[in-house]
């Protein structure tokens, strides 16, 4: 879903028509639409939770989805989808966003998950995760891109607006590859809890970032990083 000419069988081409016909095809496989992707970070949560499902949001993690949800709904967008992370901390942050987002539907999704995307570099003291979660948690994060951030269809035909709910570290990577650049770099750039990156995926392939971790939407005393 990224290249026209990969979407093309090149063994069924018509000899008699060579490239008059190979052009045709390939006209058919373009992306005519713009996909806008909306990365959301899931609000604040409870960190001394041992296990996910005690990983709930804090009062002020519930107070910061209002504040995303509401942010979102003003844009006055037609959103098409909400996907979310299947944790409890971003289902619980998608619950209350869609609130202010009526019909809008809703899928859960492992792939986009917490985890280990690649090792940083630079190297960083503070967070060390053994070497076999980069293996584990980076092929599942690799293919989250892979599956989500992609030109649109050849038969989408509107511009669509997607969200995404998720993780830092999920977003953080995902940056990286949308843009092309290192993604060991993913580690340099923070989120706020309930920020919002706005991802635009033109029909020829080029990406553009037009807001990375954005919460200029809330008071200064219900931001948070944790």
């Amino acid at each position: 879903r990224r290249e026209p000419l990969a979407l093309i069988n090149l063994k069924k081409k018509n000899e008699e028509t060579g490239e008059e016909e190979l052009a045709s095809r390939l006209d058919h496989c373009k992306a005519k639409a713009t996909r806008h992707i909306f990365l959301i970070r899931h609000s604040q949560y409870n960190l001394d939770g041992r296990a996910d499902k005690d990983r709930t949001l804090t009062p002020l993690g519930r107070e910061q989805a209002e504040l995303t949800g509401h942010r979102l709904a003003s844009l006055g967008l037609k959103f098409d989808q909400i996907i979310h992370s299947s944790m409890t901390r971003a289902t619980e942050t998608t619950e209350i966003i869609s609130k202010h987002l009526p019909g809008v539907k809703k899928i859960s999704t492992d792939l986009l998950r917490e985890g280990a995307p690649i090792e940083p570099d630079p190297p960083v003291s503070h967070w060390k995760p053994e070497a076999v979660q980069y293996y584990e948690d980076g092929a599942r994060i690799e293919a989250a891109f892979r599956n989500f951030i992609h030109r649109a269809d050849a038969k989408q035909e509107e511009d669509s607006y997607e969200i995404f709910v998720c993780h830092a570290n999920v977003i953080r990577y995902i940056v990286c590859r949308a843009l092309q650049f290192p993604p060991e770099g993913w580690l340099r750039m923070s989120l706020n809890n309930g920020s919002i990156t706005h991802l635009v995926i033109r029909p020829n392939g080029r990406v553009a970032l037009r807001a990375l971790g954005d919460t200029g939407f809330m008071p200064p005393e219900k931001i948070t990083r944790t």
